[in-house]
């Protein structure tokens, strides 16, 4: 039996302070089944690159490809952090300097041809010959990629024009699939001529792998906190006898000598490059999520302008500390590390008015939130610009103006918002605008350097 070796990560998030014992794990398995004789691949499924963390910022991205070279990676999928996260320019020279192959069969420039460090697929041949076709795909941000000047394509009709393609090439297939579990399940179960599905983006584990059909699924969790690996074995006529997986917990593996001082290199590295000096405030600018403070109200103007909206409304929990007299990109990046951009939606005054009265309970204060490109840990208190109570006459004012219930405005907000149901009236709504790829950070210096200088 020939022995193929399959290590996987996903969804590390720039989490790098386990990073030098990853790599030396990995090194050494490497190592050690080469020297047997066996088949040794490494892939990651997306999500390596997040921009809170400085190196990644500060590199843009560009520090998150040589950690991979490094360790030897056979072949990445791009995840939506890599993809949505990026200005245009800088997603297509992010792999300028890759030593692996990049692999995602949905991902088009807009004259549908995949841009030239991209592969839909690979065939890779073993040293006893069994033929590997290793495909991926990525989540389908479609308005959000398209706004980016990309085109992506629904991953399962990518995937149809391409499984038959490969089969034809191959004894054995693997799925780099950055799409979520449910959508694993879903391909397992429509596409039996795939062996093995290495999962991402909904940040699941499969300690053991879960064996739908033919196909074995496997993922690794989040942030760095597990090795995923498959073992095949091919038998004589190059057809797979018997699959198996397994996690490696990072925090049980030996920490290598210089973990601590790498993990504190790579970060003080970033923030070096983002040490350049923006404004000097005249005074500090002091946040609490729980109350509006000149910081909040600076940004939820930002926010109106930028997109030309008649009114906005943003959490105050979107912003995680104060600025100090001396503000720099490493200070508004350690306050807003969200990938989260401004978006433009359009409301009747009626709805207007729903959501804002909506926004006024007090439960946002100290609600926690996950997800949707959120970094901090809660909603906090809304912000305001441009609607308020006439606590007077008892009405609600858009621009000093009683608020029309028929009449359409235009209503600034985080894009968390539309993704999330904390809003049903928002969630909703089909006419909204998003702003890519300026994150939330960007308006706010543009904001400050405005007021300040």
């Amino acid at each position: 039996m020939e022995k193929i070796h399959i290590y996987h990560t996903n969804d590390i998030h720039s989490h790098l302070e386990y990073w030098s014992r990853i790599r030396e794990f990995l090194q050494k398995q490497k190592e050690e089944y080469i020297d047997q004789e066996n088949e040794v691949f490494l892939f990651d499924i997306g999500d390596f690159v997040d921009r809170w963390h400085p190196l990644s910022e500060g590199t843009k991205g560009k520090g998150n490809i040589s950690l991979l070279n490094q360790c030897g990676y056979t072949a990445v999928t791009i995840g939506n952090n890599e993809g949505i996260n990026f200005s245009f320019e800088d997603l297509d020279h992010l792999y300028d300097d890759a030593e692996f192959d990049v692999l995602t069969a949905n991902l088009y420039k807009q004259e549908m041809k995949h841009p030239h460090w991209i592969n839909p697929y690979k065939i890779y041949n073993t040293h006893l010959g069994t033929r590997v076709g290793v495909i991926g795909v990525t989540a389908f941000f479609s308005e959000l990629y398209h706004l980016l000047g990309w085109e992506i394509t629904e991953p399962l009709l990518e995937l149809r024009k391409w499984v038959g393609i490969v089969k034809e090439q191959a004894d054995v297939i693997v799925l780099l699939s950055h799409l979520g579990i449910h959508a694993d399940e879903k391909i397992a179960t429509e596409f039996p001529e795939i062996d093995v599905i290495l999962g991402g983006h909904s940040h699941h584990t499969l300690p053991n792998g879960e064996q739908i059909n033919q196909s074995i699924l496997a993922a690794a969790g989040k942030y760095g906190e597990y090795i995923g690996k498959v073992t095949l074995e091919i038998n004589d006529q190059k057809t797979v006898e018997s699959k198996g997986a397994v996690l490696y917990e990072v925090a049980l593996l030996s920490e290598t000598l210089t973990e601590k001082s790498e993990a504190i290199a790579l970060y003080k590295r970033g923030k070096g490059m983002l040490s350049q000096k923006i404004v000097t405030l005249p005074n500090a600018l002091v946040h609490n999520p729980n109350v509006e403070t000149e910081l909040s109200i600076l940004l939820c103007r930002a926010l109106k302008e930028w997109c030309k909206a008649d009114c906005a409304i943003l959490n105050a929990g979107i912003l995680l500390g104060s600025l100090s007299e001396e503000v720099t990109n490493f200070d508004l990046l350690t306050i807003c590390p969200h990938p989260i951009n401004p978006c433009k939606i359009e409301l009747t005054g009626s709805q207007v008015e729903e959501v804002y009265l909506q926004s006024l309970d007090e439960k946002w204060q100290d609600m926690k939130v996950k997800g949707f490109g959120f970094r901090g840990s809660v909603m906090g208190k809304f912000i305001h610009e441009g609607i308020r109570v006439d606590k007077e006459k008892e009405v609600i004012l858009i621009n000093n103006a009683k608020i029309n219930p028929t009449e359409t405005y235009s209503v600034a907000i985080p894009d968390m918002l539309t993704f999330g149901k904390f809003f049903p009236t928002i969630h909703s709504c089909k006419l909204k605008k998003y702003y890519l790829p300026e994150f939330l950070r960007d308006l706010l210096k543009w904001k400050l350097e405005k007021t300040f200088t």
